[in-house]
């Protein structure tokens, strides 16, 4: 008797034709234009609050650097290079270039050896470790109008807690004006800033040393080398890109340096401890000279500028191409 069910095809697997070349770089393309204006989505406010907040003031500072303007309203009195002229014959600015580079010159002396020699001390296995890094670390968390008012009261002449200490030591002679005697105010403010700025950078300096790897420092021991042998020749060297960073964030803030100069001394007395920055600020908002102060903030920026290329560019520039190379070598 014949069978009345229906014949069973035999069918394999079911397999979707593949795509065809132009749709696979079609949706390729989907994907970059997706990527790409995710990318853009999430840098477009970035870069909004960057041009608003910073092109827009340096370039508005460019234009009234040419002008004789007092701050109200928009510039109109057009001068040229007057300003400029002005700085070059200005004693007062051309102190403040002596005093931002003895600054620099103090702060790579003696603050950044001194956070140095810090760091490697606390970098040791010692009692209590942590709480010295902290106490040394926490004069950076303070604010730098607290930090003026603490140490104006400290070298308040006479009454202040350092006359007192030196009186009892029997130094009476070595205090004084500290602030007020153009002689000590350049000195005392670099002790100021010194207690401000070292644990930042004793900071720093720890990083970098917990970095190094263990079994080199061991391997030289091993050797013969002695602690000082072991820090020239294995420590130091590895820690160079560190020292490296710590000088540029320390020259750049000496050339910007402004608050704890204002709050303490305000530039005084008679111009002896003033800054770029405080020069700037006393021409704008005191005087009412925008235009002049302009200038001036104009030669601050242009001077920051041209050492961070440069610092980049001769000093810098291993560190960058190591970092370069080291992700070209981890993305493949």
């Amino acid at each position: 008797m014949p069978s009345t069910f229906p014949p069973v095809e035999k069918t394999g697997p079911r397999t979707d034709p593949p795509p065809s070349p132009r749709s696979a770089v079609r949706g390729r393309r989907r994907l970059r234009t997706r990527t790409w204006l995710t990318a853009v989505g999430f840098q477009v406010p970035a870069l909004l609050l960057f041009a608003v907040l910073v092109l827009l003031p340096i370039l508005f500072a460019g234009y009234a650097a040419f002008f004789r303007w007092g701050g109200f309203g928009m510039p109109s009195d057009y001068i040229g290079g007057e300003n400029f002229t002005r700085l070059l014959k200005d004693p007062v600015f051309l102190g403040d270039l002596w005093r931002c580079f003895l600054l620099v010159a103090l702060s790579l002396a003696l603050q950044l050896p001194f956070a140095l020699a810090l760091a490697v001390m606390l970098n040791q296995r010692m009692r209590g470790r942590a709480v010295y890094r902290m106490l040394f670390f926490a004069p950076y968390v303070l604010s730098e109008a607290i930090t003026g008012v603490l140490f104006a009261m400290i070298f308040a002449p006479g009454d202040g807690l350092a006359d007192q200490l030196l009186g009892k030591a029997g130094l009476e002679g070595l205090g004084g004006e500290w602030f007020a005697d153009p002689d000590m105010v350049m000195a005392t403010l670099f002790l100021v800033m010194t207690w401000k700025y070292f644990g930042f950078h004793m900071m720093l300096y720890l990083a970098g040393l917990q970095a190094v790897p263990k079994e080199l420092t061991e391997a030289a021991l091993i050797d013969g080398a002695g602690p000082w042998q072991r820090f020239r020749n294995v420590t130091l060297p590895l820690l160079a890109p560190t020292i490296r960073i710590s000088v540029f964030l320390s020259v750049i803030g000496s050339i910007q340096l402004f608050d704890l100069v204002w709050v303490i001394t305000q530039g005084g007395p008679d111009h002896h401890s003033e800054t770029m920055a405080v020069t700037m600020f006393q021409y704008g908002f005191k005087r009412y000279q925008v235009g002049y102060a302009s200038a001036i903030s104009v030669v601050m920026f242009g001077i920051s500028l041209v050492f961070a290329l440069a610092y980049q560019r001769f000093v810098l520039r291993r560190d960058l191409e190591g970092a370069t190379t080291t992700m070209r070598g981890g993305v493949k």
